[in-house]
């Protein structure tokens, strides 16, 4: 019996180390990466106005990236129509580049906002193209998205234009760990021209306290959103109202 079973041994030992010696070697980590993500929000706010007269929004879009650091990305969001010109849908399509200098983490890239409508108000559709650069170190990140055409529309068929507006982005992220976050924004629009085209002034701030719980893959977001005025860019609506009133925007997305 002890010689059936060091035969047996013996053999197990020779087809298992076959076995190993034919494994396929690991397949190599792709440099590509393809990802989905998709948010249903309390409301929609750019820049710290409602985009959704206070109404709740859905969110959703796709991500391509490449090891090299280029990446190539589109989101969407249901927006309210007197807004854009009869356009019910922001379609936001933008690309670049991320690398590192030193300490930093350099992001610069386009993005180009697209609202399809039937152009209720025969001034064109409200298109946008911005370019950005964004430098991130440690919690903290800054971004400057610059304008080159007008604002969102703002000056169409006028004889002046309200390109060259541009924002800036400041924030701050901090791990709680456990899956928790919280982070501050402040953010700081120039409209050009702004006071030409009924604007009150031609710049205002923005101001954002977020946290945020990681829950399985799902993440559960609560901020407060606040501006400098909130009459500065209305609501849109049939009656329209101020667009920038301090709330709190509740959220739930997964990433995909």
């Amino acid at each position: 019996m002890k010689t059936v079973h060091l035969a047996i041994a013996a053999f197990s030992l020779a087809t298992s180390a076959t076995a190993w010696s034919q494994a396929p070697a690991p397949a190599a980590a792709s440099a590509h990466t393809l990802s989905g993500n998709l948010t249903l929000a309390s409301d929609y706010r750019f820049r710290g106005f409602t985009q959704t007269a206070y109404k709740p929004s859905l969110q959703g879009g796709i991500d391509f990236s490449h090891t090299s650091g280029f990446y190539l990305g589109n989101w969407n969001s249901n927006v309210e129509q007197s807004l854009y010109r009869g356009a019910s849908l922001e379609m936001d399509f933008y690309g670049g580049y991320k690398f590192s200098a030193g300490p930093l983490n350099v992001d610069v890239g386009g993005i180009y906002y697209l609202y399809p409508s039937d152009d209720t108000g025969g001034l064109g559709k409200v298109d946008h193209a911005e370019l950005y650069l964004g430098a991130g170190w440690s919690l903290f990140s800054a971004k400057l998205y610059y304008g080159l055409t007008n604002f969102f529309g703002l000056g169409d068929g006028a004889p002046g234009n309200t390109k060259g507006n541009y924002y800036v982005d400041l924030a701050a992220t901090y791990d709680l760990g456990g899956g928790w976050t919280v982070s501050g924004h402040y953010g700081y629009q120039y409209v050009k021209n702004g006071t030409d085209f009924g604007l009150q002034d031609d710049d205002v701030s923005d101001y954002k306290l977020a946290v945020t719980k990681d829950l399985s893959g799902w993440l559960l977001g609560a901020a407060l959103v606040a501006t400098s005025d909130k009459d500065f860019f209305t609501t849109g609506v049939s009656a329209p109202k101020a667009g920038g009133k301090t709330r709190l925007v509740l959220s739930v997305g997964k990433t995909f």
